[in-house]
C-alpha cells in the first residue's frame, strides 16, 4: 500500500504523533481506546494521518528490535494498538525516522525551505531590504525574493502582517499565493493562507488584488477584506472585528462559534486541541490570550458550560461541563 503524500493539516499530525507516542502501548483503558477510534473514524484526514505514521517503518528498514517491530505489526480496523518503543538504539531510531518521514512526506516541503518561517506558537518580525517590515504569525513561511523589476514575497503557509517600506521605490511590492497576488498601493495589510483560498484584509491604504488564474483585479480599501480564490475574487466585505487582534498577542471573537474558536487556538499549540460536538456551535464573545493558550482555554468556563479534558499536555478536549473526569491544565 503506498503512503497518501497529500500534507496533513499540522494539528492533525500532532494529534496522531500524541496517539502515537503518549499513549499507553496498548494497555490503555477502555474509554482510551474508544476516544482513539472516535478520533480516528471522526475525518479521513486522522485516518490518513495515522496510515503515514504505521508506515513508518519504510523510512528505516534496517532497523531491529521493538521498535520496527511495532511499526510494520498488522493493525485490525479501529482497534490498532500503539505499541511501546524500544530504548536505546531502536527509540533513537524511531526519533529519527519520524523526523524524517514527517520532514519529507507531511509538511509541506516549501515551509522547510522558506527563507522565513515560524514555529507552532511563535511569532517574527523582520525587515527586509527596502524597509518594509513584516510580522509572521504562528506557523507562517515565506520567501524574498526582490529583483530589478518588483519587490515579491511568496507566503508558502500561515499568515503575515505588511507594512511596505520605500514609497519612492519605482518597483511594485507584491505578495503572492497559490491563489492569487496582491499589489500594495503604500499600505498595511494581513494577508492569511486558509484551506479554502487567501484572506486579504487592508488595514491602511489600499491593495490591488487578482487570483492566479485569470486577469481579473480588484482594488480594496481600508477596512475590507476578500477571499481570493485561483479562479476567482470573492465580494469585498467589511473586515472583521479583531482580524489584526493577533498582532497585540490576542484573539478577539465576537459571537463566534466554540469550534471555530477552538480551531483558532490550535494554530498557537502543539498537538490536538479539540472540541465535543455537543458544545461546538455555542456562541461565544471575548478576548483570550494567544501566548498562554492554557490560561485562553480556561476563560471559557467562566462563560459557557465546559470543561477542560485533558489527557496530556498534547491531548485537550473542550467538553460539556456535566463530564467531571477533567484534568487541571
Amino acid at each position: 500500500m503506498s503512503i497518501p503524500t497529500r500534507p496533513v493539516p499540522s494539528h492533525v499530525l500532532d494529534a496522531a504523533i500524541a496517539w502515537q507516542l503518549c499513549l499507553d502501548c496498548g494497555q490503555g483503558s477502555e474509554a482510551e481506546r474508544e476516544e482513539f477510534a472516535k478520533w480516528y473514524a471522526a475525518s479521513e484526514e486522522h485516518a490518513r494521518a495515522w496510515l503515514q505514521l504505521g508506515m513508518l517503518d519504510q523510512r528505516f528498514i534496517r532497523t531491529t528490535g521493538p521498535a520496527r517491530t511495532a511499526l510494520i505489526r498488522p493493525r485490525e480496523g479501529l482497534g490498532w494498538k500503539i505499541r511501546k518503543m524500544g530504548r536505546g538504539v531502536a527509540g533513537f531510531a524511531l526519533a529519527l525516522g519520524l523526523t524524517l518521514f514527517f520532514a519529507d512526506r507531511v509538511l509541506p516541503v516549501n515551509y522547510w525551505l522558506a527563507d522565513q518561517r515560524t514555529a507552532t506558537g511563535e511569532q517574527r518580525t523582520i525587515r527586509l531590504s527596502d524597509n518594509t517590515l513584516i510580522r509572521l504569525n504562528t506557523h507562517s513561511a515565506l520567501d524574498v525574493k526582490f529583483d530589478a523589476k518588483q519587490r515579491r514575497v511568496i507566503l508558502q503557509e500561515g499568515e503575515i502582517f505588511v507594512e511596505t517600506g520605500s514609497h519612492e521605490d519605482p518597483r511594485p511590492f507584491i505578495v503572492e499565493t497559490d491563489e492569487g497576488q496582491m499589489r500594495a498601493l503604500g499600505t498595511k495589510f494581513l494577508v492569511k493562507r486558509r484551506g479554502d483560498g487567501t484572506l486579504l484584509s487592508v488595514l491602511q491604504s489600499a491593495v490591488a488584488a487578482h487570483p492566479q488564474a485569470t486577469d481579473n483585479e480588484m482594488i480594496l480599501r481600508e477596512g475590507q477584506q476578500m477571499l481570493i480564490q485561483r479562479h476567482s475574487l470573492g465580494p469585498k466585505v467589511a473586515m472583521a472585528p479583531g482580524t489584526d487582534a493577533w498582532l497585540r498577542g490576542m484573539l478577539v471573537v465576537d459571537n463566534t462559534a466554540l469550534k471555530d474558536v477552538i480551531a483558532e487556538l490550535g494554530r498557537y499549540r502543539s498537538g490536538y486541541l479539540g472540541v465535543a460536538p455537543d458544545v461546538a456551535d455555542l456562541r461565544i464573545t471575548g478576548s483570550f490570550p494567544l501566548n498562554d493558550t492554557d490560561l485562553a482555554l480556561k476563560a471559557l468556563m467562566p462563560t459557557l458550560p465546559v470543561a477542560i479534558e485533558q489527557r496530556t499536555h498534547w491531548w485537550v478536549t473542550v467538553v460539556a461541563s456535566e463530564n467531571k473526569q477533567t484534568r487541571k491544565l
